[in-house]
């Protein structure tokens, strides 16, 4: 159950930051103040299916690129004892798994990309700019 509720609040997180508008930038100083040309979405698909599985995607003007897709999973949740020694038996769980990615090009001019999957084990992104661990 932890593992659904984690996934479900790391996509909305990604949905927020992915959805949230450009702000200009203010300085306290006027006269170093800095702006940022809007863009626009050329493109947008959202379907949504009776069976909660689902598949979004929109491209905007600017060359950010993002797509989802999610649908739901049934796994089976092994015997596990709780807090208070109660054993919990195994059980069947439905949840929501999503696959994704989004694409943009950062104020370098480099390409970033940023592929993931939101499972029973948790949320999984993978991607050439996140850092590597220790051999």
């Amino acid at each position: 159950m932890y593992k659904f509720v984690a996934i479900v609040l790391s996509s909305v997180l990604i949905a927020y930051v992915l959805a949230r508008p450009a702000h200009e930038h203010f300085s306290l100083d006027a006269s170093t103040s800095s702006t940022t040309t809007p863009a626009t979405i050329i493109k947008q698909i959202d379907i949504t299916n009776p069976d909660g599985s689902f598949n979004s995607s929109y491209e905007t003007s600017n060359g950010i690129l993002v797509e989802n897709i999610g649908y739901m999973k049934k796994i089976l949740v092994p015997q596990q004892v709780d807090e208070d020694g109660h054993v919990i038996d195994e059980h069947e769980e439905t949840i929501l798994v999503q696959r994704g990615f989004f694409r943009y090009m950062d104020p370098e001019g480099k390409e970033v990309e940023l592929r993931y999957t939101a499972d029973e084990n948790g949320f999984q992104p993978q991607g050439d700019h996140l850092p590597k661990a220790p051999q």
